[in-house]
């Protein structure tokens, strides 16, 4: 019966809720030993965290909490794969990449995993392959770090398992500018060094500050060199600050009550000749009173620290904040984000990276690039290959081809900077052989550049994602302090403009550029500001590229037809066989009953359409082409299979129309033959030992090019060739260009041509120096150019 059914039963309801309350007290009571303690196995439950410097929150040395005690990873046998597993142990969704040798510091204490070997699959480390816990051959030289994608997992509330592990350290610094001015010009080069502390700015006493720690101070920020600031100059600030500060603030002062005056006329009298001052209205916050750097340290964290303690209060006394003036690379000197026009003396170059001072290290040797292999690649090694450039310390010391497989010889092995070189090429190193190197083991960088503000003036709106969307361009601000944005004509927008907005904005590199953005129409932007927009695809910034200025000439001012982009954190790369080329060149006599499905392809020369059909013939000039894929992601037809055309007479279809140029040039660069190939079948035909083929044509299959395998068009298949029918007897150049119109994106496009010398006497042909465009250097370049002479006859 329910308490519910009648009234008579009112009392004994009210008396069983009493003995259910009293019931609910004792039970927990009874039973408490039972239920407080433990099962053994939560004794043993892992626990993980991120420490070491420098650092973000999303990235460390991956600790291991284990039997009650912090250990470290080993990093032999490491992989982004584990790097997955154990970033979402730390709550975040993925890893996007793994770090080596203790980038972010040595650990303490135990090893607790070596040799960890994961599928990226598992839902706990534990999963996963390894030594066993504590069984481990490895130093803490070798404690992996991971770098966490900065996203969380659905539900994951933030707890204590990411820990602060040592209470002094120093993350966050900056460069503050005294002159008011310097502020508006970057990169801002010189002021004083201060560090983030509490949520606030503390300053770094200078007794016994020393040039070296302005060099490593300089690197930090994306410079080469340290110079000597001017500090008469800031003692002088300082006595004016602190004159005015003692007019305002001081404890029981009689001008305290002083009227307050215009903030910015204070700064214009405090300038003396004009120029504007920021003087301090607090008391200087000494965080650090000792720092004694060596130089070669890529931050400041590495060197040795002194800290004030927290009731010290006399600090630096006679002193006062340190001050940092740096010399800007020669690419950041000039306030531009154009290459200096003159010549280029390095022996060193980065290939492969999205950002500027980042990529493949490929250095120069006998007149021709090769790269470097990494075994023993280090932080110290990187940093002077940064330094040489014109760019800071290094970030990152990658290995594993991280940036992409290079192509030709690998130069240098086990190099071993001390991290004062002038160029890698003075440090210790071994001479590669075949068997100790492959370009699957190329080395990378990441280095330091300056912070140029770039990203501020332009943005993307409408799109799915952040990596994508329509341009808009800052003009100005409004008389409210309120931005006012404007859109970029559509007409002739494309890759190379999407390559340089993507690095502008740190989204990787270009995957489109798209000259109609109606389906991303949120945004109420409507005027167009820019038109005729042309890159090279070099340009650190939009506003560097050619532009009508305030001419606006723009056919269609809807805004469905504003320029946009879709950005990719990896890109393709393809990259010739030129030694394949020179070996499989022949000419051919091909009768033209057999040219009849080449010539609807336009794959013969103007004059064929003259010939007396179907009788005579053509001259070919046949070659295989191997088209490698180098890069980080796949290379695939920018059309979708529905878009694809079908050639009747081949019986294949065009997944783009044209895909490579073939071209013969004289000397001084005139095109005097040429041919093109369709792409009807991009497929894997061969890949390296451990990839898998992924594109195959049968059966109207998927096209493209995987990474790290390569696509072959054989000699004796139609349009093969270049129809040098009504070619002369001389010296000539040989050039093919894949992908020349850039209608797919790719990483870089330096290496997309390939040229040879070649010498025809009207029945034979020879090739000679087959390389890939930006193999050679410019001294060497100049010399093929030339070869065999300046006169075009064959004697």
């Amino acid at each position: 019966m329910g308490c519910k059914s009648a009234m008579k039963t009112g009392l004994l309801c009210s008396q069983w809720g009493v003995l259910v309350v009293l019931l609910s007290l004792w039970l927990p009571q009874s039973f408490s030993q039972q239920t407080t303690s433990p099962p053994p196995q939560q004794k043993n439950k892992l626990k993980f965290r991120l420490a070491g410097y420098p650092r973000k929150h999303n990235e460390g040395r991956i600790e291991v909490f284990y039997n009650e005690e912090w250990g470290t990873i080993c990093d032999d046998d490491f992989s982004t794969e584990n790097a997955h597993v154990l970033c979402r142990h730390l709550g975040f969704i993925s890893a996007t990449g793994w770090t080596h040798s203790a980038k972010y510091g040595k650990g303490t204490g135990k090893i607790w995993l070596d040799n960890v070997q994961c599928r990226g699959s598992e839902k706990s480390i534990t999963d996963c392959k390894s030594q066993g816990w504590g069984n481990s051959d490895c130093t803490h030289d070798e404690d992996a770090g991971v770098v966490c994608k900065d996203e969380r997992l659905p539900g994951f509330v933030e707890s204590n398992v990411i820990e602060q592990v040592e209470e002094n350290r120093v993350e966050e610094m900056r460069l503050r500018p005294v002159v008011s001015s310097a502020k508006k010009r970057m990169p801002i080069t010189e002021g004083i060094v201060e560090v983030k502390y509490k949520d606030s700015w503390a300053q770094i006493c200078d007794d016994g500050w020393t040039p070296k720690n302005s060099r490593v101070i300089c690197g930090m920020f994306g410079f080469p060199q340290e110079r000597k600031a001017n500090k008469n100059f800031y003692k002088q600030i300082k006595k004016r600050a602190a004159k005015t500060k003692g007019k305002i603030i001081g404890s029981g002062n009689r001008e305290k009550s002083k009227p307050k005056s215009n903030p910015k006329s204070k700064l214009n009298e405090d300038s003396g000749s004009g120029t504007r001052l920021f003087t301090e209205k607090q008391q200087n916050k000494y965080r650090l009173h000792s720092v004694a750097c060596t130089g070669n340290e890529v931050h400041l964290s590495v060197c040795p620290l002194q800290f004030y303690k927290a009731n010290a209060t006399r600090a630096c006394e006679g002193g006062m904040p340190a001050v940092v003036s740096c010399v800007p690379g020669p690419q950041f000197s000039l306030g531009n984000g154009q290459k200096k026009k003159t010549k280029s003396t390095f022996r060193v170059r980065l290939k492969g990276g999205a950002k500027i001072g980042e990529g493949r290290v490929e250095v120069l040797k006998d007149n021709e690039w090769g790269t470097v292999c990494d075994d023993r690649w280090n932080l110290l090694s990187a940093s002077v290959v940064c330094r040489e450039l014109g760019f800071g310390s290094a970030k990152e010391a990658l290995t594993g081809a991280r940036m992409g497989q290079g192509m030709g010889p690998v130069h240098m092995n086990e190099v071993q900077c001390s991290g004062q070189e002038k160029s890698i090429w003075n440090c210790p190193y071994k001479n590669v052989t075949s068997e100790d190197c492959q370009h699957v083991e190329d080395a990378s960088v990441k280095c330091n550049t300056p912070y140029m503000g770039y990203k501020n003036s332009i943005r993307l709106s409408g799109g799915r994602s952040r990596n994508e969307g329509r341009m808009e361009v800052m003009t100005g601000v409004d008389g409210n302090g309120i931005e006012q944005w404007g859109l970029i004509c559509g007409e002739g927008w494309g890759t190379k403009e999407a390559m340089v907005v993507c690095r502008q904005l740190g989204l990787g590199f270009a995957n489109q550029g798209l000259q109609e953005t109606w389906y991303w129409d949120g945004s109420n932007v409507t005027e167009m500001v820019m038109s005729g927009v042309k890159c090279t695809g070099n340009e650190m910034s939009l506003s560097y590229c050619q532009h009508h200025g305030s001419n606006i000439n723009c056919k269609k001012t809807g805004t469905r037809f504003a320029a946009g982009v879709i950005c990719s954190e990896t890109a393709s790369d393809l990259i010739l066989n030129a030694p394949l080329v020179q070996q499989t060149v022949y000419i051919e006599d091909r009768p033209l009953h057999m040219l009849y499905c080449a010539a609807e392809e336009n794959c013969l020369s103007s004059s064929a359409a003259k010939a007396n059909w179907p009788y005579g013939h053509r001259r070919l000039l046949r070659f295989s082409s191997q088209i490698h894929n180098i890069g980080r992601a796949d290379f695939r037809p920018k059309a979708g299979r529905h878009s694809w055309l079908w050639h009747e007479c081949h019986g294949h279809y065009h997944s783009m129309d044209i895909f490579t140029h073939y071209d013969i040039l004289t000397l001084n660069g005139s095109k005097v033959a040429e041919g093109h190939k369709a792409s009807f079948c991009l497929e894997d035909v061969e890949c390296q030992e451990g990839i898998a083929k992924r594109y195959e044509c049968a059966n109207f299959g998927e096209q493209g090019i995987t990474v790290g395998c390569w696509d072959l068009y054989r000699h004796d298949i139609d349009c093969q060739w270049i129809d040098i029918t009504d070619i002369k007897p001389g010296n000539y150049i040989f050039q093919v260009v894949i992908n020349p119109n850039f209608e797919v994106a790719e990483s870089d496009f330096t290496n997309n041509a390939m040229k040879c010398n070649c010498k025809y006497d009207g029945h034979r042909i020879w090739f000679h120096n087959c390389h890939i465009g930006d193999a050679f250097s410019e001294e060497a370049e100049k010399r093929f150019e030339q070869y065999p002479g300046q006169n075009n006859k064959i004697s």
